[in-house]
């Protein structure tokens, strides 16, 4: 059985996330398949592995093209392939794989043929019931072609489709079955439906643009095609845009307490000038860095961050501290996906291959490095010895999240919590190990201003997190025992 997490993301050993989602439905019948295409450039951050688009004619809606693999949306896509996909209603995705395997069968999206016609589906997020899912249609007859909790979704949809009046609420019925972290975007013969999961871990966006209506994982892709952004889709609304326009049922809403995005979107996930859920993730990160700044102030000479994610939280602490910012880092964009071999000495040789420190902002000064998160510090010790090497006669490390201590079952590439340099670990042990002057973390009571005060989910932090994982937790003893 394929086990449910792997490894995390050698590159710079960030953080990865599962995936990015893009819908678009035209009115006026043109083709789609192009603002997609951008769409999905938008948000290839969210994921290197493979990506897809399906498309439809709601005129004719009886065919179905698509096309999906893995690689870069510019290596799977080209004028040729993009002009053969005929439909004025699509779906569209990347992937970062956290459950299932490297398989081009586990790209997205999927497209299922049904009693009732046919159903597009694209998912970013992870449940932590898709097991018991997947043995209970496993016993009624369902036979699995991936290993991606998207499958279970999708016939779970078309399961209720068939006793619902409509595809909408074939999804609401479904959300009541589904347990983690989901945004989707669900196409029917004539229908673009979105959803979000009741506590909002992943987010989700509706645009317009002319006489089309837009679903984007982040608002960032809006701009790319020229869409105007109309608003978040909320945590555990249905919405729906058909002939009539946009529509919404928020059955399956929950109280605004009760909920927990991903504070991750903020911190590191999303593109700077994206916005969720009323917030600015460029300020979002600005408000970090000053809050390091704040509660964790150093002497020192200039400030630098870590690309790409480190820099804006680099601004917030030159700002709050008043010690210039500088660019202490060269980022090599053209190196491309860093799964390349296995093992410790690999990681190292890309970390040196897509990052170089400039002498001439770091030489005879003492530094402080921000970045977004150190999760188990097989890098972080290169990346500052990368300064001493170029002049620096400090290092101060200021981190713009609290240290992580547990796992993440929602869709964050978070490893078991025993690989995690913060397990058991003090700061103090864990500086001396990445061999910085000094470190700093964003405080735990610091978060939640990081959303504009909104509830977010906390658990890598904490170990406690917004509902209850030991069904995930169950889930995944299991698949490593039979993995064993």
């Amino acid at each position: 059985m394929e086990k449910t997490r792997e490894t995390v993301n050698p590159n710079f050993e960030k953080l990865g996330e599962e995936c990015g989602v893009f819908g678009i439905y035209d009115f006026d019948g043109n083709d789609v398949a192009n603002s997609i295409y951008y769409g999905l450039l938008a948000l290839q951050h969210r994921g290197q592995e493979s990506c897809g688009i399906a498309v439809t004619d709601t005129s004719a809606p009886r065919k179905t093209d698509l096309i999906k693999n893995n690689g870069l949306v510019n290596e799977v896509f080209n004028h040729d392939n993009l002009a053969s996909l005929h439909g004025n209603l699509g779906v569209g995705h990347v992937r970062y794989a956290t459950a299932g395997d490297s398989s081009p069968n586990n790209a997205q999206p999927l497209v299922i043929n049904y009693i009732k016609g046919t159903i597009m589906v694209a998912h970013n997020g992870n449940l932590i019931n898709s097991q018991a899912l997947r043995d209970e249609l496993a016993r009624d007859g369902a036979i699995f072609q991936t290993t991606v909790d998207t499958e279970p979704i999708a016939y779970i949809i078309a399961r209720e489709r068939i006793s619902s009046k409509t595809a909408e609420n074939a999804v609401s019925a479904a959300m009541k079955k589904i347990k983690g972290a989901y945004s989707l975007i669900v196409a029917s013969p004539r229908k673009l439906i979105g959803a979000r999961d009741p506590y909002g871990f992943r987010p989700l966006c509706i645009g317009k643009r002319d006489n089309s209506y837009v679903l984007s994982s982040e608002s960032c892709a809006l701009n790319t095609i020229d869409a105007e952004f109309v608003r978040d889709v909320e945590p555990g609304e249905v919405v729906w845009i058909d002939k009539d326009g946009l529509h919404s049922d928020k059955s399956n809403c929950i109280p605004k307490a009760e909920q927990g995005s991903c504070v991750f979107e903020y911190i590191y996930f999303a593109r700077p000038d994206s916005n969720i859920d009323g917030m600015s993730v460029y300020d979002s990160r600005i408000l970090a860095g000053k809050y390091l700044a704040e509660d964790s102030p150093v002497d020192a000479d200039v400030v630098v961050g870590v690309p790409d994610s480190g820099n804006a939280a680099a601004i917030g602490y030159s700002l709050g501290s008043g010690i210039p910012n500088a660019t202490g880092f060269v980022k090599n964009s053209y190196v491309g996906r860093t799964f390349i071999k296995p093992g410790q000495k690999n990681r190292e040789d890309a970390v040196h291959v897509k990052l170089n420190a400039l002498r001439e902002a770091v030489d005879g000064k003492r530094v402080v490095m921000v970045d977004d998160s150190i999760v188990r510090g097989t890098t972080c010790d290169g990346i500052i010895q990368m300064l001493r090497d170029a002049g620096a006669t400090e290092v101060h490390v200021r981190i713009s999240s609290p240290p992580f201590v547990s796992e993440c079952f929602f869709g964050t590439d978070v490893p078991d919590k025993e690989l995690l340099i913060a397990y058991k670990r003090s700061v103090d042990e864990i500086c001396k190990i990445i061999g910085a002057d000094s470190l700093g973390y964003l405080q735990i009571d610091r978060v939640k201003e990081l959303s504009g005060g909104q509830a977010v989910c906390q658990g890598c932090f904490t170990g406690e997190y917004p509902m209850d994982v030991r069904e995930a937790e169950k889930g995944r003893s299991s698949c490593e025992s039979k993995d064993q």
